[in-house]
Formats: C-alpha cells, sequence, structure tokens
C-alpha cells in the first residue's frame, strides 16, 4: 500500500459519510481497506467523533426509523445493530426512545401482508405468525394478536 496521510483518510471518511451514517466499526473496516495503520485510523475517526461528523447514536437513530418503516420488530432491529457493531446499551435505550407501539406496528405489518381479517384456519394462523415473528416482533406481541 502507498503511504496514505491522515488528511487522506479523513477525506475518505468524509466522502463515505456524505453518502450515509456508519458506525464507528464500520468505518473503521472501511477505512482498514485505504490504510493499513491502525493508530492512523482510530486517530482520524476519534477527530470525526469529536467534531460529530461520526456518530453512533444519530446512526442507531436512522437505523431504527429505517426499519420501523420498513415493518421490522425490536428483536430483528437489536439483532441487526449488534451485529453492526453497537452495544447493548445503546440499541436498548435507542429502542425505548423510539417510542413505538410494537402492537400497533406488528397488527400493520400484518394487515399490509395479509389484507383484513382473522386467518382462515391454524395453518394460515401459523403461517403468519411466522411472518410476524421473522419480521423481529416478539412472540407475546404475535400470539396477542390472534
Amino acid at each position: 500500500m502507498k503511504q496514505v496521510t491522515a488528511e487522506m483518510l479523513r477525506q475518505s471518511a468524509i466522502s463515505l459519510l456524505a453518502q450515509r451514517e456508519y458506525t464507528r466499526k464500520t468505518l473503521d473496516r472501511k477505512l482498514q481497506l485505504v490504510s493499513d495503520d491502525e493508530q492512523l485510523v482510530s486517530a482520524v475517526l476519534d477527530q470525526l467523533e469529536e467534531e460529530r461528523l461520526l456518530s453512533n447514536d444519530r446512526f442507531v437513530e436512522n437505523f431504527i426509523r429505517s426499519r420501523i418503516g420498513r415493518g421490522h420488530g425490536p428483536v430483528r432491529i437489536r439483532q441487526e445493530l449488534r451485529q453492526k457493531g453497537v452495544d447493548s446499551e445503546t440499541v436498548s435505550l435507542a429502542l425505548e426512545e423510539a417510542e413505538v407501539d410494537w402492537f400497533e406496528r406488528a397488527e400493520a405489518v400484518r394487515l399490509r401482508k395479509f389484507g383484513d381479517g382473522q386467518p382462515a384456519d391454524a395453518r394460515e394462523k401459523a403461517k403468519q405468525m411466522r411472518f410476524l415473528q421473522y419480521r423481529g416482533f416478539p412472540a407475546g406481541i404475535v400470539s396477542e394478536l390472534f
């Protein structure tokens, strides 16, 4: 690899952040492709966090809002955020602050996918329940719907 300066890394990071939000872990991984100097990458990321150009909290808020809009439940959102390197405490706090009625969201997702009315038989009911659980709604909420 050629010699990469802090300014070059910073410009790469800003270019990525201009397109969308990233977690520190994800941006770190992307910058490691540009430079193998871990200390330099870490210093650039620290500077971006100080300047509030990089924020895990902002990423989490946007991510949760996006996934709620797609019809995902809290279990799936939590799992996806954990895979992206966000700590459990931050995820839990952000999900609480989202102030979402998960029962209402699950019902809306079910209606959008399957229409009005209750399932005709046990097989259809099981299908709808599996769908909602796959979408990340807790089993308690799913069973309460039926």
